[in-house]
């Protein structure tokens, strides 16, 4: 199971690539600027359900209140658990292909 999935945005959408290993999807958060258009957001954990800001957001995050920060978890965490779930049916439903990496 990809337990990890990298979040960036891509002409102000979201989107997710599934790692199996935090050192994945570090690895992958770390290209993901390389590509012309994407802005890393973070990695979600799927098994413990947390979220680790990318460095360029986690200053943003910091100077959020208290009752913003939580705002912008649940926010960032109900986004990657969609497209976790959308990726999972697509699967099961056979008819359409996974995206490419940064599709």
């Amino acid at each position: 199971m990809n337990r990890f999935s990298v979040i960036y945005q891509f002409r102000e959408q979201y989107h997710h690539v599934s790692c199996n290993t935090r050192a994945e999807a570090e690895s992958v958060l770390k290209l993901v600027p390389n590509h012309k258009g994407r802005t890393p957001v973070g990695i979600y954990d799927a098994k413990t359900e947390l979220f680790d800001w990318d460095a360029s957001r986690q200053d943003q995050y910091d100077r959020a209140s208290f009752e913003g920060q939580g705002q912008l978890g649940e926010q960032i965490i109900t986004i990657a658990q969609a497209l976790r779930r959308r990726d999972a049916n697509w699967q099961k439903a056979g008819e359409f292909r996974r995206p490419s990496f940064f599709a």
